[in-house]
Order: C-alpha cells, then structure tokens, then sequence
C-alpha cells in the first residue's frame, strides 16, 4: 500500500503530467524532452513538502512555472548551445604530412649541431638502417666505438631536441 507522500505524487501526476505535457511540449516541440522535464518538474513536486502537503488541484501554476523554467534551464545550457544537428557526420581530417615535414627539420637541424663522429654513426644506424658491424665496417671503426658515439650522439641529439622544444 502507497504511503501518504507518494499516493499525493501519484494524484500530482494524474492531475497535471498530462497538460504539463502538452505545455512543455508546445514550448520545445521535443517529445522526450517534454517527457523528461514533466519529470523533473514531478521530482521537485516530490521533493517539496509544502507542495506535497497541498492538494493537487491547487499546485497546477506551480508545476507550470517549474517546467517552463526547466525548459529555460535547458535551452541555455553549455550542452544545448553547443550541439549542432547535422545530416551527416562530417568528413575525418587527413593527414597532409605537415607535422612530418616541421618534425624532420627540427631532426635535421638538431643533428647538424651534433659532432659529425656522432652524427654520422647515428645516421648510417637510424636513417640508413644499418647495424653495428655494418656501420663499423662502413665507417672504418671497431664496434665498441660505434656502440660508444651512438649512445652519447642519442643523448646529446635528445637534449639538443629538448633545447628546441620537443617534448616526446
């Protein structure tokens, strides 16, 4: 059995969700927002004791000026302003190769303020996809050496991008 507040929501309801409805409705032209507004308005019905304390033929402007501040709440809102309907999605973005082209000269200007022993065992072993053996091979040096210039030209080459900016 109802207790006493929620046989009086329920009388609420059936006196006023209806033209609630209708008034809401003719304010927004939106079904399921009417519906939810008549049901924010009923919840601030329920939630307010002096509303629920009078009989529900008396409460009717209420519950009107609550919904049409709702409706008013809603159509300012961040969210309402900010949304455009469209017919369809639009396209992706592409990638024109930008980034890339500003990415590999601030590579190529960071590598040519490294010592060129530096610079060049990190290009034959990056860029030229070389190995070790190979770059020492190519570059006439033993491969302790190349191990050696790539790891102290990578730290002078990462702190050289850090000087331009280059975060990551």
């Amino acid at each position: 059995m109802p207790g006493e507040d929620e046989a009086r929501l329920i009388a609420l309801y059936d006196a006023h969700a209806p033209s609630v409805r209708r008034y809401v409705l003719s304010l927004t032209g939106d079904a399921a927002g009417a519906d939810d507004i008549v049901q924010e308005t009923l919840l601030r019905a329920w939630r307010s004791p002096k509303i629920l304390a009078q009989e529900p033929t008396s409460t009717r402007s209420w519950m009107f000026t609550v919904a049409r501040h709702l409706v008013i709440d809603e159509a300012r809102s961040a969210r309402r302003r900010r949304e455009i309907g469209v017919a369809e999605p639009p396209d992706r973005g592409h990638e024109d190769g930008t980034d890339a082209l500003f990415e590999s000269l601030i590579v190529e200007e960071a590598l040519a303020g490294l010592d060129p022993a530096h610079r060049d065992v990190i290009v034959h072993a990056y860029y030229r996809g070389c190995s070790t053996a190979e770059v020492a091979r190519l570059l006439g040096i033993p491969a302790g050496t190349v191990k050696s210039r790539l790891h102290y030209g990578l730290r002078a080459l990462r702190l050289a991008l850090q000087e331009k900016g280059v975060t990551r």
